[in-house]
């Protein structure tokens, strides 16, 4: 993973939901949710793994893919982030 990038990345949960976020650390923030230490949602839906990530060059265009994913149906979140929102 490239320094000063951002990431968008996809989680998989205990239930089977799915859970989205960015970070500069898709390692070190998976061991946050994985903790307790993450978002509300993941300390009541503990992930189980990473499903996926994508790199950006900054905040911003991370933030920006991040909303995309969410408004995405379920069934095509992973395609989309694999695809680059495509």
């Amino acid at each position: 993973m490239a320094t000063g990038s951002w990431f968008l990345y996809l989680l998989e949960c205990s239930g089977g939901s799915y859970y989205a976020g960015i970070t500069t650390d898709v390692q070190a923030r998976f061991q946050a949710h994985a903790t307790g230490k993450g978002a509300r949602y993941t300390r009541a839906h503990p992930p189980l793994r990473v499903l996926g990530f994508r790199e950006y060059a900054d905040r911003a265009a991370a933030s920006r893919a991040e909303w995309q994913l969410k408004r995405q149906p379920r069934g095509r979140k992973l395609a989309w982030l694999e695809h680059g929102g495509q």
